[in-house]
């Protein structure tokens, strides 16, 4: 029988306030909380090494991170993410190298169901979300849940993305299109 963790990181139905995930989530918040306390670039360092379940050895985090349990997350080399971050990682959050996330960008994988009956439960799942090489996400944009986005795409800032993104491409707005292709 699965475990809650191995059925949410499969993006079936789980429940949240199983005893390990609420751990987790604890653990999550001391870390993400030590993260804004310092500046100091090596204790931030490995904070995040501790925090994430991959990172690059460039990777900052402006101000605050916020997440549900951080080793979801695998960040790649060159990251950088200006104020206010929210990664809700249930299911993995992959982003590649040379990224930039502008400020108050939000990443969600998790959902909920339709249903009311079987929401009030208080079941969730979730579906991961991959971001390619050399994209940059603009302030405020947000990335829903089971989402691509191809290398070198820029998300202007407060796009929604509800569906996946091509490479090579600029897009905008609520929900999010493409507005210009980009020279390879």
């Amino acid at each position: 029988m699965k475990t809650e963790k191995e059925k949410m990181i499969k993006g079936e139905y789980y429940h949240p306030n199983d005893h390990t995930l609420m751990k987790d989530r604890a653990k999550a918040r001391q870390l993400t909380f030590a993260y804004q306390q310092t500046n100091e670039p090596s204790q931030r360092k490995a904070i995040l090494k501790e925090l994430l379940g991959a990172c690059g050895e460039d990777v900052v985090f402006e101000g605050r991170i916020q997440c549900d349990y951080g080793y979801n997350i695998e960040v790649g080399e060159h990251f950088f993410a200006n104020f206010d971050a929210v990664l809700l990682d249930v299911c993995k959050i992959t982003i590649g190298d040379h990224c930039l996330l502008g400020p108050n960008v939000h990443i969600y994988t998790a959902g909920h169901p339709l249903n009311p009956e079987e929401r009030q439960t208080g079941i969730e799942f979730g579906k991961p979300v991959t971001i390619g090489h050399h994209v940059w996400i603009g302030g405020g944009a947000i990335i829903n849940p089971g989402v691509t986005i191809g290398d070198h795409a820029v998300i202007a800032s407060g796009a929604v993305v509800t569906k996946d993104v091509p490479a090579n491409v600029i897009v905008g707005g609520n929900p999010a299109k493409i507005l210009k292709q980009l020279e390879e």
